[in-house]
């Protein structure tokens, strides 16, 4: 007897050691559980055919469009066959009443890179948004998009070709307000450092040792307003951007080397309205214009021993998309989509580029099993791409079927209407 309540008491005795283990978890200043970030994983992979075999269809671009390329770009399915496009490993959590943070990781075959990693805070003023790291900025409606989102296999001509092969994704600040309306309206502002495909600062060396100094970082500025009202079951958001940075680019082709030391400028203006049947269908109408705007100069070297020959240049560049998505009920979606860059201005340029416009064409019907996988047939007809020999361009007519599977798993936000 005595033995058992020896042994008793020292069992309560080193279970009262264990005492901030033991406390109700209403009364601990930290809970493990509560910041476990949640994760999702998504990972896209598709079937191509085309009219043209891989080695034809590499090196095709858009005349005087740097930034767009055949197989550049999120979810392009780049091969015939099979293509694992990509993989996004996403964490977000709650870092305290004050900050949030979020990263998406983007894999392929190739590469791991860092799509996005930011902190969130909306505790500073009522309506006021802030965000800093690396993000998709908010210019238009898809920029800020991830690809497993977009009605279509990919970004428009006019994203890829003014924006970049991935969007505009940059380091830097944000700051959005939501102004105390009945209505809803959003002015944005972003300040980032430049370092995208097409703006950037750095300081180029040209081959025959001539150097083009780079702009001081941050060195783009973006800002945007949107907004959204209902009529009956019908919404409407309209919205407009722009976007000043610096740009510095080099191209080489032909034993010609070019560089381009100046500004850019982005101007958009976007439209949809989406008008709701019922709870389970709908039809979308979306729509964007853009206009780039290139002015500076341009360094041409033809022989690493000479100098650099100088000229001024201007370009403007102009494009649209217009996209019509019907939704016949939660499972099943067919979409159009018709895109156009019908302005391609040069001040100077020693090649002939191809009279405008250079179009696109796609439709394409989807099926999603549930929220978390989506299987879609997209046929797309390419009037865009030219292959280029010596100063001369020839069009390719690409025509292209594509099957993709889209699966997702983990924890994942909603995404904006």
């Amino acid at each position: 007897m005595k033995q058992s309540i020896y042994l008793a008491l020292c069992a309560s005795t080193l279970l009262h050691a264990q005492v901030p283990a033991l406390l109700p978890i209403e009364k601990r200043t930290f809970s493990q559980s509560q910041f476990i970030p949640d994760i999702s994983l998504i990972v896209d992979t598709s079937f191509a055919s085309r009219n043209k075999n891989q080695d034809d269809l590499q090196g095709l671009s858009v005349p005087g469009i740097t930034d767009y390329a055949f197989g550049t770009g999120h979810g392009y399915s780049p091969n015939n066959g099979f293509n694992f496009n990509y993989s996004e490993l996403i964490l977000s959590a709650n870092v305290d009443p004050s900050f949030s943070l979020e990263a998406t990781f983007h894999f392929t075959q190739e590469s791991v890179e860092i799509d996005e990693a930011y902190f969130t805070n909306t505790t500073l003023l009522q309506g006021l948004r802030l965000r800093g790291g690396q993000f998709l900025s908010d210019v238009g409606r898809l920029n800020n998009q991830h690809p497993h989102f977009w009605d279509f296999n990919e970004a428009p001509l006019i994203y890829q070709g003014f924006l970049g092969a991935e969007n505009l994704s940059e380091i830097g600040l944000q700051a959005q307000y939501t102004l105390p309306l009945d209505e809803y309206v959003m002015l944005g502002a972003e300040i980032l450092q430049g370092k995208s495909e097409n703006f950037g600062y750095e300081s180029l060396t040209l081959s025959n040792g001539d150097k083009i100094k780079g702009a001081a970082a941050p060195s783009m500025l973006v800002a945007y307003v949107k907004t959204s009202f209902d009529v009956g079951n019908t919404t409407v958001m309209p919205g407009a951007s722009y976007i000043y940075g610096k740009h510095y680019t080099r191209n080489s082709y032909d034993a010609h080397e070019i560089a381009f030391d100046g500004s850019s400028s982005v101007y958009n203006l976007e439209l949809t309205i989406k008008h709701y049947f019922d709870s389970y269908s709908f039809i979308s109408w979306q729509s964007e214009w853009m206009r780039l705007e290139k002015k500076g100069d341009e360094y041409h070297v033809e022989d690493a021993s000479l100098s650099s020959e100088v000229y001024k240049q201007k370009i403007i560049q102009e494009g649209i998309y217009s996209q019509l998505v019907y939704a016949s009920n939660t499972n099943t979606r067919y979409g159009l989509r018709y895109e156009s860059i019908y302005t391609n201005s040069y001040a100077f340029t020693e090649v002939d580029l191809p009279s405008t416009p250079y179009n696109r064409y796609s439709a394409m019907v989807e099926y999603h099993f549930s929220e978390f996988s989506r299987l879609r047939l997209e046929y797309s007809q390419n009037d865009a791409l030219y292959s280029q020999s010596a100063n001369t361009f020839e069009k390719q007519n690409i025509h292209s079927l594509i099957v993709s599977l889209n699966l997702s798993i983990g924890a994942h936000g909603a995404h904006d209407f």
